[in-house]
């Protein structure tokens, strides 16, 4: 039986689509469902692409039902990836999914985590400080935003003279590369 894996996203879904061609042509794991808070979020054409179901859900029905745990649950989802989701995950789904939510964070935490560090905020805040490198955090979801146990982190070199788009696109390459092997090594260590 495939591992059965749920992509949270609320933008462009770059890394979902990384995430969905990794997949693709998988025989250990599939992506089943792509859910978003956004209902113009890039990441339902992405999803329509690779003929993968998708869920729009409300604030109401994310923190105040268990509708999306009720589909999660239905379907069966072993593993649960956050890519560019902007919310926080409630302590009720939290709980359905003990260990099986992940999030990629485009720094390297502790540093530049929290409330409101994500995307560019993040890397304005690092060429603001003039850091020296940067890189990304994969790490499990706890009920604090980016405090979870981390579980891999790579690094990249920031240039003087780097722009944004430039410590953007450095890190969107190591999520690009990185992301779906940390996914699809995790779904080997669970328990089936």
């Amino acid at each position: 039986m495939k591992k059965r894996i749920a992509i949270f996203a609320s933008g462009s879904g770059s890394n979902a689509q990384k995430i969905m061609e990794h997949f693709k042509r998988n025989d250990e794991a599939e992506v089943v469902l792509v859910l978003t808070n956004n209902p113009q979020a890039y990441v339902l054409q992405r999803a329509d692409n690779f003929e993968i179901p998708a869920h729009i859900f409300t604030r109401h029905e994310f923190y105040e039902t268990d509708e999306v745990i009720r589909i999660l649950k239905t379907l069966q989802v072993d593993l649960i990836v956050l890519a560019g989701f902007l919310w926080l995950v409630p302590l009720t789904l939290l709980k359905s999914f003990p260990n099986k939510i992940i999030n990629l964070h485009p720094a390297l935490l502790p540093k530049y985590g929290g409330k409101g560090m994500y995307g560019d905020h993040v890397h304005q805040a690092i060429l603001a400080n003039k850091e020296e490198e940067s890189g990304i955090t994969i790490h499990f979801v706890n009920e604090q935003f980016d405090e979870g146990e981390i579980i891999h982190q790579s690094k990249f070199k920031i240039e003087p003279g780097d722009t944004l788009e430039m410590v953007k696109f450095k890190g969107q390459q190591l999520e690009h590369q990185h992301f779906p092997k940390v996914i699809e090594s995790l779904l080997k260590k669970m328990k089936s």
